[in-house]
């Protein structure tokens, strides 16, 4: 008689029968909720039992794994004429397995970015902007970490993601799929200091002098990173603050 099965990381944990009555019983409310119907729990044990003793005939001298007492369930389910219920109950169990997987990478992420250098670590070394080793870093990676895995899981086509796990193809940036941003772009200074700008909390008129030029040079990119992700610049930067360096002239030098 089984008392035990084993689990997909090899451990063997009590065989509980009740859980697969319950896991029948679930998937027959799925359906019966899609047909107007009620489940019944005294069909669920009903097949259970049914499994329970082909488990016992078969695997008399070989502890089951958990896919092959599922394969198992699957089987009486057909045999019984319950095809849509064994549908749902394959339907439950891949996307049992799905989740399964997202924590297993999940957690092989947030181990690597939490015990390796980065000097050892490529995924502590994606952002070129960030240093994986200090905490701040290291916290930011965890975030990229969750993002990515959520894009994989949920966004992805499987066979794209399943690509760029096995390294085939690589998506740059796939933490940042799930926000709809821009990424990496040039700040055309003129446009700014011409009328001024909004940074959203307020709006900055236009510079009078070569220090104020400067200053709002900062703050369109400090707020432009806020808003975006990715690298920010600004191409001929002494071009568009020479304006600044004439009106300070006039008003410093030339005026007096």
């Amino acid at each position: 008689m089984i008392t035990v099965i084993k689990k997909r990381d090899g451990r063997e944990i009590h065989f509980s029968p009740e859980k697969i009555t319950r896991a029948i019983f679930l998937a027959a409310s799925h359906v019966a909720q899609d047909s107007g119907e009620v489940a019944d729990y005294a069909t669920a044990e009903r097949l259970c039992e049914q499994v329970v003793g082909l488990l016992n005939n078969c695997y008399q001298d070989k502890v089951p794994s958990v896919e092959e007492v599922q394969d198992m369930v699957v089987k009486v389910l057909i045999e019984n004429g319950h095809a849509k219920t064994s549908e749902a109950y394959i339907l439950y169990r891949a996307e049992r397995s799905k989740i399964r997987n997202m924590k297993t990478r999940l957690m092989k992420s947030i181990g690597e970015i939490t015990f390796s250098d980065s000097n050892d670590a490529d995924i502590k070394r994606e952002n070129a902007n960030i240093d994986g080793n200090t905490a701040m870093g290291t916290m930011l990676q965890y975030g990229s970490a969750v993002s990515k895995e959520f894009c994989m899981s949920q966004l992805m086509n499987p066979t794209h993601a399943q690509m760029h796990e096995k390294g085939d193809i690589h998506i740059h940036d796939m933490d940042f799929m799930n926000m709809g941003t821009l990424t990496c772009c040039q700040i055309d200074l003129d446009k700014l200091f011409e009328n001024g700008f909004s940074t959203g909390h307020g709006h900055l008129r236009e510079p009078k002098d070569i220090t104020s030029y400067g200053a709002l040079a900062a703050i369109a990119i400090q707020s432009n990173q806020n808003d975006q992700h990715g690298g920010q610049s600004i191409p001929a930067f002494d071009f568009y603050l020479a304006k600044g360096v004439a009106k300070s002239f006039r008003k410093d030098i030339w005026q007096t």
